[in-house]
C-alpha cells in the first residue's frame, strides 16, 4: 500500500502519485466519506488524461462516458443512489469492467459483490478542510 498526503492546493500531486501506483490497472475504486473529494480528485485525473468533457458526479444517470482527443474511453460511475446491487448487473456493469477502457467507480461499496477480481483502491481520508491522505492499493482476488 502507498500512501500520500496533499493539500487540495497540491491536487495535481495527488493524480502524480495515482499514476505512480495505477500502472496498467483500468477498475479505480475511489472511497472515502461524502465530501471527501472523490469527484474533485476524478476531475484533476480528467485533466491530466486530457479529457475535454464535462466531468461530473453521475450521481442520477449511475454512470457517464467520457473521451479525450487520443480516443482513450473513460467511464465514471457514482452507486450512492443504488439501493439494489443487482441494478448495476442491469446496466452491464460486468461488461465496463472488461471492456479495457477506464472504469472510475464511486461508491462502490454498494455493488462490491460485482466488483472485478483486481482493481485499484484509492482511499481517501480528510485530514482537515484542505488536507487529505490518499492510500493506494492494488486489490487482488477480492471476490
Amino acid at each position: 500500500m502507498t500512501q500520500f498526503t496533499y493539500e487540495l492546493d497540491e491536487i495535481d500531486k495527488a493524480v502524480q502519485a495515482i499514476l505512480a501506483v495505477a500502472s496498467e490497472e483500468k477498475v479505480w475504486v475511489f472511497q472515502g466519506d461524502m465530501g471527501a473529494g472523490k469527484t474533485t480528485l476524478i476531475k484533476a485525473l480528467s485533466r491530466a488524461f486530457s479529457i475535454t468533457d464535462q466531468v461530473s458526479s453521475p450521481t442520477f444517470g449511475i454512470v457517464n462516458h467520457y473521451e479525450n482527443p487520443s480516443g482513450t474511453i473513460f467511464y465514471h460511475f457514482d452507486f450512492y443512489r443504488m439501493d439494489d446491487p443487482t441494478e448495476a448487473l442491469d446496466i452491464g456493469i460486468e461488461e465496463y469492467f472488461y471492456s479495457g477502457n477506464y472504469c472510475w467507480l464511486e461508491w462502490a461499496e454498494k455493488i462490491a459483490a460485482f466488483l472485478p477480481e483486481n482493481f485499484l483502491l484509492v482511499r481517501i481520508q480528510n485530514d482537515s478542510a484542505t488536507k487529505r491522505t490518499l492510500n493506494l492499493q492494488h486489490v487482488e482476488n477480492a471476490n
